[in-house]
């Protein structure tokens, strides 16, 4: 693949984002940390997704002895049929991997190593590029988001926000920002999934959708969390993944303005 080229990044230091208050109107402005002055950088941002993605992965793999418990042998030749091991109690092929339900030719092994490391001060700097590209309009929308026109990212909504706990009261609050069409835009796209996946705990495909950061505890949170694609955290537990779902970087952020200025230049 073409190496991702790096996008001209606006210094954000004395950028001025608008303040949205619960009925979705303009309450004031704030400056944005210099957190969102850091430099897009894309590779770093998707090397520490897929480095957080490998590290959950769980080893697995067959029984040793899978495939091979019963007793087999050879005819051998002048028999006039094929010299594979069969069962000693019948005429039934068995335990070779050409066989039915023989023992598998390459299975996965357990002992394989998924992990892959990075080092700490590129997943800080992931995560903060993948904070400031939520404040860029052009790399938000590439990436598939809708809201209206004259909408500031990242969208900073008044504390009091943070009380909402019913997830019909976020969903309407969201609504109220311009957000809506994102919202539906992850609900038409949710579908099951073709092949395997469906059957393991994983059958639906949901479109991620808006990222709502508040301080920890806050009931918007819970309440957030209902609504389909719609992910919800507090500022400690922002990642990569959460910013950049997929390795894909510009996700809709909407934080309320204490949990903005705790982040400061972290």
């Amino acid at each position: 693949m073409p190496r991702a080229k790096k996008a001209a990044v606006q210094s954000n230091a004395t950028r001025q984002v608008n303040i949205y208050g619960i009925d979705g109107k303009v309450k004031g402005s704030a400056p944005l940390p210099s957190v969102f002055s850091t430099p897009f950088r894309p590779d770093i941002i998707r090397r520490a997704v897929v480095s957080a993605q490998a590290n959950r992965r769980q080893r697995y793999g067959p029984s040793k002895v899978a495939g091979m418990r019963h007793s087999v042998a050879t005819w051998g030749k002048g028999r006039g049929t094929s010299r594979v091991q069969r069962l000693k109690a019948g005429r039934n092929a068995a335990q070779s991997p050409n066989n039915v339900g023989g023992r598998r030719a390459h299975p996965p092994r357990p002992e394989h190593y998924f992990t892959k490391r990075i080092n700490d001060k590129e997943r800080k700097l992931a995560i903060a590029s993948a904070l400031a590209a939520t404040s860029m309009p052009e790399i938000v929308r590439s990436r598939g988001h809708r809201f209206d026109e004259g909408v500031t990212l990242p969208v900073v909504v008044d504390d009091a926000a943070e009380a909402l706990n019913k997830t019909k009261e976020v969903e309407s609050f969201l609504n109220s920002l311009g957000l809506g069409a994102d919202l539906r835009r992850s609900v038409d796209g949710s579908h099951v999934k073709a092949g395997r996946g469906k059957m393991r705990g994983r059958r639906y495909r949901v479109p991620s959708s808006i990222l709502v950061v508040a301080t920890s505890g806050s009931p918007v949170i819970t309440g957030a969390r209902n609504l389909p694609g719609v992910s919800a955290t507090s500022p400690k537990g922002l990642n990569a993944e959460y910013l950049a779902p997929g390795g894909d970087p510009g996700r809709l952020v909407v934080i309320s303005k204490k949990a903005l200025d705790s982040l400061g230049g972290a």
